[in-house]
């Protein structure tokens, strides 16, 4: 099965954040081994993108995307088990009877 964002084919996974965002993905995470300078301008970039007027819902979408891919995936990649809530304790007071 194919995916397409637009008319671009998502062949990775990287690829379809990418497509999705309409930003590559290590301008917002950055590379291994990056410069303080290679830094310095990757957030400048990532600042002058997040003013355009055409990129203000971004963080909005970045959210969404997230909140997503977790609903769908985590019960595959967590073995989540709710925790039981601790019974609640009475505290005695100070001539021993219970509160």
């Amino acid at each position: 099965m194919r995916t397409y964002i637009g008319r671009q084919q998502a062949v990775s996974a990287e690829d379809f954040v990418e497509l999705a965002l309409g930003t590559p993905v290590e301008l917002w995470l950055g590379v291994e081994g990056e410069t303080e300078m290679e830094r310095a301008a990757r957030l400048d970039a990532a600042r002058d993108i997040l003013a355009d007027p055409e990129y203000r819902s971004l963080p909005d979408d970045v959210a969404r995307i997230a909140a997503e891919v977790i609903e769908a995936h985590a019960p595959d990649l967590f073995n989540i088990v709710p925790l039981a809530r601790p019974a609640r304790h009475r505290r005695s007071s100070r001539n021993g009877a219970a509160a």
